[in-house]
């Protein structure tokens, strides 16, 4: 597995949330204080993008019908989704973020 990179951490300076396609995947970006995550940025539910939604401390909220996912582990916190998001490593090297997919 490869490190892609994948922007800069000031890049999520005014949104917490960023969707970007890596390898063909949507992947969602999440900034919570210092910290860095990153889950499938389509619902699992009825694919709308997660980038869209709402951040609630640990969640996020689908924009179409308010599934909500932990942004660490991609779990379901709340359906209707039943299948969790895949969670991906995030790490941060001289201010640039780089994604194992």
């Amino acid at each position: 597995m490869t490190a892609k990179k994948i922007g800069a951490v000031k890049d999520l300076e005014y949104s917490p949330l960023k969707g970007v396609v890596v390898d063909g995947k949507e992947i969602l970006i999440i900034q919570t204080g210092s910290k860095i995550f990153a889950i499938g940025n389509k619902c699992t539910h009825r694919g709308c993008k997660l980038s869209g939604g709402k951040l609630e401390g640990e969640t996020v909220r689908c924009p179409c019908h308010g599934s909500m996912f932990n942004i660490v582990t991609g779990a379901v916190v709340k359906g209707p989704a039943k299948n969790p998001e895949p969670s991906y490593t995030v790490t941060v090297e001289n201010g640039e973020l780089f994604i194992d997919v």
